[in-house]
């Protein structure tokens, strides 16, 4: 009698019908292919306000600087910093790199800033730093050589560092008869000094905050701002500051307006050619900074002391009403090849008394056209 075996199903027709079946609810469940991510938003500019008690201690300028530039639609910024806000009466982003007491030297000889920059990853630094060594008799030497540590390791933190550096306000403690002199010696070496570290990729920018300031009615002390002093050192930082804005993000290799980036850069550059009495010639030169052609650039030139530009050559000049002059490119240069340079001159009317001439100086430019 012959054995039967129970039927066996074919294996390959099962496992095609299983597959069949499954399939549906795997085109469920599967991600779809088509679906993109949503795009990351654009981190803000990350700007520090380094110094000493002058920024930090509570340094309301910093309030009413940060409140201008939101009220003027800066408003992708993000201050930044190892301390918090100490007051103010107004609501800001309060985080700063302003420790009272410190001395520009020290900070450089003990190495302090590289941490900070490592907590805070900043774009732009805004620099008031060396009150309390003018007030300690540093040479002003020591106090250029440690602006340049700094600086350095700015860059190192971040290549594309912008620096906006102050000349200091004016001092006059009454246990310092000779702390005036001092800022004034200190102050009037600043400039050189910037032209020389400035780079393409980090510009450095001296903005004025001496001239016009006084002890008397814009501090409580002879040292540190009243509310007065502090809506003074705002309007002076917001020109410049707001030049950086408009160039671009620092940092951003496609931002427009990034040195060494996609798009298009300038940089500039001011010098006092010649002063007289209720006057002086001031010249700025302005460089290619991207690595192709530009076809225009506009300059802003904010000068201190309440001087007004009155008169310019080899550029076309409109005047806002707190003095702030645009100077434009005209058709004979304004295309500059990667890394090149030109220069326009300008007339400056001032006081009769009015002090070193200096003005805050900004720099746009327009991609050149195929």
């Amino acid at each position: 009698m012959r054995r039967t075996h129970p039927t066996r199903l074919p294996i390959l027709p099962v496992l095609g019908l299983l597959a069949a079946l499954l399939l549906p609810l795997g085109a469920v469940l599967a991600p779809s292919a088509a679906a993109a991510p949503p795009a990351a938003a654009a981190d803000p500019v990350r700007i520090m306000p380094l110094g000493d008690s002058i920024t930090g201690s509570p340094g309301c300028w910093r309030a009413v600087l940060w409140n201008r530039l939101q009220s003027t639609g800066y408003t992708d910024i993000d201050f930044v910093g190892t301390l918090g806000p100490q007051g103010c009466g107004q609501a800001y982003d309060g985080d700063n790199e302003g420790h009272g007491g410190e001395l520009v030297t020290n900070v450089a000889d003990g190495n302090l800033l590289p941490a900070r920059l490592a907590a805070t990853r900043p774009d732009i630094v805004v620099m008031h730093f060396g009150t309390n060594d003018v007030w300690s008799n540093v040479s002003p030497d020591r106090i250029l050589a440690a602006y340049t540590k700094l600086v350095a390791q700015m860059r190192a933190a971040n290549p594309a560092t912008r620096i906006l550096v102050a000349q200091l306000l004016p001092m006059n403690p009454g246990t310092c008869a000779e702390c005036a002199q001092r800022v004034v010696t200190l102050n009037a070496r600043i400039p050189d000094w910037a032209r020389a570290t400035s780079t393409a990729a980090s510009p450095v920018t001296v903005v004025d905050q001496w001239t016009g300031f006084s002890t008397a009615t814009d501090t409580y002390d002879g040292v540190h701002p009243n509310a007065s002093g502090d809506a003074k050192i705002a309007a002076r930082w917001y020109p410049a500051l707001a030049a950086l804005l408009d160039a671009g993000t620092p940092g951003g290799p496609e931002e427009p307006g990034e040195p060494g980036g996609g798009g298009p850069a300038c940089t500039t550059a001011f010098r006092a050619v010649s002063t007289w009495r209720g006057g002086y010639q001031g010249e700025v030169t302005v460089t290619n900074a991207s690595t192709a052609p530009v076809s225009g650039w506009t300059v802003t030139v904010a000068p201190s002391g309440g001087a007004r530009v009155t008169q310019v050559w080899n550029g076309g000049l409109t005047t806002a009403a707190d003095g702030t002059a645009t100077v434009a490119s005209t058709a004979w240069n304004g295309t500059l090849a990667p890394g090149a340079s030109t220069t326009f001159g300008f007339i400056a009317t001032t006081s009769d008394t009015a002090g070193t001439p200096s003005a805050t100086v900004g720099c746009t430019a327009r991609a050149a056209t195929s």
